[in-house]
């Protein structure tokens, strides 16, 4: 049996979830890749899908072989591309996993520069605040934010966590407006925990130079950026989220920026990526691209400061900056992948 053919065939049919459709795309009669599929069971002496007359699921192995499969053509094709001419352009399957608002908000709204720029590329965007193992689930690139801990892998500094704290005038109407940190005792915030542990994460302030850490009480708790920002505007208590993230609603009045002497820690926002990808094309030229997107945004940027709120994400007209990051702090940021 044809090892490499068989692990393309059994990744077809997964990417497919059909034996008929795999078939038709690998131009192979469906009694084949029937075949090939029940002997690559048969080899490894395991089960790797589960079959019903209506559809198709991985087996826990299956799961875990197909992740490998991917690392294993991908290695292939990258591999063989570097002694072809076709290698200068950038080709072939790119799994990016990114926070779902900057997915949504971000990303997905430029996706047909992207694309017009490198059409042989195809993206498999993941969308969650969730840390991912690059290695084990064969994704060439994430979009992180906070201080990296992982020293196995690339990182590249793409932008900035820029943060305001801020709240519903209905809020402040009930409990008032925090004129100090020692007022932050008397309120209640929305607590954002970590999605890796479980853990509230403090608030963090830059006071004389110095990170101060603040426990903040409260009784609603997300693992989500859009119901972070929901939340508060419900009036639930305080917020700390990215300040491009809460422009719109900051300038209606929706929200009201409180503490506006004591800023919030800003954080490194970085895309990072295996040392076994930094030579690939595919991963290079997203990299390169999604640091020219990021530039292009001063909120995102960390040149808030100029033309504040306004992100030229493409076209020659300014759009709203879009909004959506979690709002990880350093100490526990969602970076260990």
């Amino acid at each position: 049996m044809d090892r490499f053919q068989a692990m393309q065939v059994f990744t077809r049919v997964v990417d497919a979830n059909s034996f008929t459709k795999a078939a038709d795309t690998l131009e192979l009669p469906r009694t084949t890749v029937t075949t090939i599929v029940q002997n690559l069971e048969k080899m490894l002496g395991v089960r790797l899908l589960n079959r019903t007359t209506r559809r198709l699921s991985l087996t826990p192995d299956g799961a875990a072989y197909y992740e490998r499969c991917l690392r294993i053509l991908a290695d292939v094709e990258e591999a063989e591309a570097a002694f072809l001419d076709t290698a200068r352009r950038p080709r072939g399957r790119l799994r990016i996993d990114v926070p779902g608002s900057i997915g949504r908000l971000i990303l997905i709204p430029t996706l047909c520069e992207f694309h017009l720029r490198y059409p042989e590329i195809e993206l498999a965007i993941g969308l969650g605040d969730k840390p991912v193992d690059l290695v084990q689930e064969a994704v060439d690139c994430v979009i992180r934010v906070g201080e990296l801990r992982d020293s196995t892998l690339v990182a590249r500094r793409i932008g900035t966590f820029e943060g305001v704290t801020c709240a519903a005038p209905g809020y402040l109407e009930r409990h008032g407006e925090p004129r100090s940190l020692e007022d932050l005792d008397q309120h209640v915030a929305v607590q954002y925990f970590s999605s890796r542990t479980g853990r509230i994460i403090d608030w963090d302030f830059i006071v004389d130079g110095k990170p101060l850490a603040v426990k903040m009480n409260g009784t609603v708790s997300v693992n989500d950026a859009d119901a972070y920002v929901a939340c508060g505007l419900q009036g639930f208590g305080l917020i700390q989220p990215a300040r491009y993230m809460v422009r719109n609603y900051l300038e209606s009045g929706e929200l009201r920026e409180v503490l506006p002497d004591c800023r919030p820690a800003p954080m490194p926002i970085s895309i990072v990526y295996p040392h076994n990808r930094h030579l690939s094309p595919k991963v290079r030229a997203f990299v390169d691209w999604v640091a020219e997107l990021f530039e292009r945004c001063p909120l995102l940027s960390g040149r808030q400061g100029e033309h504040a709120g306004v992100c030229e994400f493409a076209g020659s007209e300014p759009r709203p900056t879009p909004a959506g990051l979690a709002p990880e702090r350093a100490a526990e940021c969602e970076c260990v992948l």
